[in-house]
C-alpha cells in the first residue's frame, strides 16, 4: 500500500473567491449574454455582473443555478481544467480560504481541482446574529454534517435541531435553510 504524508502544497486549487471569473469564461465560451444567463436563473443582469466580476459571492443556491442556466454542475463551476486522482485539503487550507457569501455564511469548497466529480462537498461556517433568515431551493440532493456547534434547519414544513455529530440528508427541493443555535456552527454539506 502506498503511503501519502499530507502537506500543503498550494497545487490544484483555485481561489473559490474567484468564482466569478469562472461563471465568465463559462458564459463567454458559450456566446451567452449576462441577460441570457440571468433570465434563465431567475436573477437580475446587474446581480450577473457582480458576481462575474467577483464584487460579491452569491449562495449556492444561486451557484447552483447559474450552474444548471450554464448547463453545467457546480463542481464544474470550481474546477481547473486538470485530470487528478486525489485531492488533499489541509485543515489550515481550508480555514484560510473560506469566503463569506451574500447570506452571512462562509463558504470553501472542497477539491476544486478535482475534475468532473459527481458532487461537491463544502465546509460552512456560520455565526449566529450574522446569518441572513433565508430559505432556498434548487435541484439535487444533499447531506449535511456537522462538525462543531449546534444549528435549526428546516427542510419544507419541518425542522430540525443539529448538533456536532448529526447529519440530514434531503432532497434539495424542498425550501430549506438553516440558523445558528451555537455562536459558531461548523458543517459539511455534500451537493449531488
Amino acid at each position: 500500500m502506498e503511503k501519502t504524508q499530507i502537506q500543503n502544497t498550494g497545487e490544484g486549487l483555485e481561489d473559490p473567491s474567484k468564482v466569478g471569473d469562472r461563471i465568465k469564461i463559462l458564459r463567454i465560451n458559450q456566446k451567452r449574454t449576462m441577460q441570457e444567463v440571468a433570465d434563465s436563473c431567475g436573477l437580475s443582469k446587474s446581480m450577473i455582473s457582480k458576481i462575474e466580476n467577483n464584487k460579491t459571492i452569491p449562495s449556492v443556491a444561486t451557484l447552483v443555478k447559474i450552474a444548471q442556466a450554464l448547463g453545467t454542475s457546480l463542481s464544474n463551476i470550481f474546477e481547473q481544467n486538470a485530470w487528478t486522482k486525489a485531492i488533499v485539503t489541509t485543515r489550515k487550507e481550508a480555514e484560510e480560504k473560506m469566503v463569506p457569501t451574500e447570506k452571512g455564511y462562509s463558504i470553501f469548497p472542497y477539491a476544486s481541482a478535482f475534475h468532473e466529480k459527481k458532487m461537491q462537498p463544502f465546509l460552512f461556517v456560520a455565526r449566529k446574529n450574522e446569518v441572513v433568515p433565508h430559505q432556498l431551493s434548487h435541484e439535487g440532493e444533499e447531506f449535511v454534517f456537522v462538525v462543531e456547534g449546534s444549528m435549526k434547519m428546516q427542510v419544507a414544513e419541518t425542522e430540525y435541531i443539529l448538533k456536532a455529530g448529526d447529519s440530514l440528508y434531503f432532497n434539495s427541493l424542498q425550501k430549506h435553510g438553516i440558523m445558528p443555535l451555537s455562536d459558531e456552527v461548523v458543517y459539511i454539506d455534500i451537493f449531488v
